[in-house]
């Protein structure tokens, strides 16, 4: 294909690029604070609107009036609920009558320490929701998507928040890197499932200064930040503009990747 050529099926939206979701939907889970809200956020000021999921209904309440209540919509439950999930995507048809984006950014890390101590429940429970539960959502959401309206297009695309933690060994939380290298292996098969129509992408974030993550650099943020080349740790704006990019049609050629948004941390060599 020639430079001046456009590849059939491409649409670049309004053309503006800071438009990139204009009369657009897209549904974040685990949005309520940090990375979550952030691609929010980035979401709703490049013209889309946005539905927000989260366990605690008081601080989804915030994120939404912080939103703009016209551009956003909360509906608060356990992303690994079946019925939660039922309710989020009828209520996003109800209010938005579209579905566009997906965002697999609900997670959790309840255990700490060497995997020769994890409790076998923990480990259980971080599979359901960081593999599973994105699963699940992304199944449901491209039914939902696909057959509300021939009028209406299919899943754009979908970007799982992935970790650094599953390409490596992460001291203390193994458990939670393997739950995040299984989810990076389900990107790829879903990206080939789901082709052409949806695409699927990923971003392996390093430390990022969030509620999770607070353990592994509390009180030593300057130490911690010395192991990247970038010399800071991250913060959730480091992440919303990669994952405003993969899910946007600037990114109309990308699927089945998962994009490291470390710092430079993994140019580094342990020896």
């Amino acid at each position: 294909m020639a430079d001046d050529d456009v590849a059939e099926g491409y649409e670049s939206g309004t053309g503006d690029p800071g438009r990139r979701f204009a009369g657009r939907v897209a549904l974040v889970t685990g949005a309520s604070r940090g990375i979550g809200l952030a691609v929010a956020r980035r979401i709703v000021a490049e013209g889309g609107r946005v539905v927000i999921t989260g366990r605690d209904a008081g601080t989804l309440a915030e994120a939404v009036a912080g939103l703009g209540a016209d551009r956003a919509l909360g509906v608060a439950g356990k992303a690994d609920d079946a019925g939660h999930r039922a309710d989020v995507l009828a209520r996003t048809a109800e209010r938005f009558g579209r579905l566009d984006h997906l965002v697999n950014n609900a997670g959790i890390n309840p255990a700490y320490g060497p995997l020769a101590q994890l409790d076998t429940g923990a480990a259980r429970k971080i599979l359901e929701v960081n593999v599973i539960a994105a699963l699940e959502w992304t199944r449901d959401a491209v039914a939902a998507a696909g057959s509300a309206s021939a009028e209406r297009p299919a899943l754009r695309s979908v970007v799982n928040m992935a970790s650094l933690a599953g390409t490596t060994s992460a001291s203390n939380i193994g458990f939670y890197g393997v739950s995040k290298a299984a989810l990076i292996n389900l990107t790829v098969q879903l990206a080939d499932e789901l082709a052409p129509a949806t695409r699927v992408n990923a971003l392996a974030p390093a430390v990022v200064k969030t509620k999770l993550a607070r353990a592994l650099y509390e009180g030593r943020e300057e130490e911690a930040a010395r192991a990247y080349p970038l010399r800071r740790l991250g913060v959730p704006d480091d992440v919303a503009g990669p994952a405003a990019f993969l899910l946007s049609d600037d990114a109309a050629w990308v699927t089945g990747q998962t994009l490291l948004v470390d710092g430079g941390a993994s140019v580094r060599a342990a020896w």
